[in-house]
């Protein structure tokens, strides 16, 4: 309930032209609360409430949604955790790096200058192992495929928007893959993920089977050819 409150107040600071969005799953925390009473100081944080926990990526594509609809659509829309284990200081630097002329830039921890604060060595490999698959799926030489601290440009959302599907943590492995098949930049600049200092920050084992379950998917399209039942002698195939 802190976090959230400070991380907004820090993002003020930051003295951008910006609209905050939070979307919140009926936290117990009182994350409406903090939210609703920093609104009436600053007019430009916007608060959408839903009923029940239903995952990181209808969360994602909800926030996308309601700043398309903005009669004045942002040209960036930052994603980024609640709980400070990204840094709001480096909004500016993302946003910097899309402007070069990327159309996502990702914050990651794995190209040089990037780290993982406090993390045991099985769970960076395991972290690791994730984003070499998922860069796979992707078909792109990202090296931290699953970072949710980004910044997309809205031509980006535009893109991809209609063809996001997934509902859980594997929604920013989807991202990537729909904006390679819409041939779109994407860049990466370096950034120190902290863990958060409250609570746990483990994935359900729903989205661990989501996850995998999107990969499978994800890679049964790089196969050449299906194959086809035939009546011939030899068996043989269309590729």
């Amino acid at each position: 309930m802190e976090n959230i409150g400070n991380l907004i107040k820090e993002i003020q600071k930051l003295n951008l032209n910006l609209t905050i969005t939070v979307v919140d799953d009926s936290s117990p925390d009182g994350t409406a609360d903090v939210v609703k009473e920093l609104q009436k100081k600053y007019p430009n944080i916007h608060f959408i409430s839903r009923s029940g926990k239903l995952g990181l990526g209808t969360a994602i594509v909800a926030g996308f949604r309601f700043f398309l609809s903005l009669p004045n659509p942002p040209d960036y829309i930052i994603t980024m955790d609640s709980d400070y284990s990204h840094n709001p200081k480096d909004i500016i630097r993302l946003v910097n790096r899309a402007k070069e002329g990327k159309d996502l830039v990702i914050g990651s921890r794995y190209i040089a200058g990037g780290e993982s604060e406090s993390w045991p060595l099985k769970r960076q490999l395991i972290s690791r192992t994730a984003n070499l698959i998922a860069a796979f799926v992707v078909g792109r030489r990202i090296k931290d495929c699953t970072s949710g601290f980004r910044c997309y440009s809205k031509k980006y959302v535009q893109r991809v928007l209609p063809a996001l599907h997934c509902t859980t943590y594997e929604i920013q492995i989807e991202t990537l893959r729909q904006g390679k098949l819409s041939h779109l930049q994407i860049g990466e600049i370096p950034i120190t993920f902290v863990e958060r200092k409250k609570g746990k920050s483990k994935l359900s084992k729903d989205e661990i089977r989501a996850f995998l379950a999107y990969v499978a998917k994800s890679c049964s399209a790089y196969l050449p050819f299906s194959p086809k039942p035939s009546n011939s002698a030899d068996n043989s195939t269309d590729e």
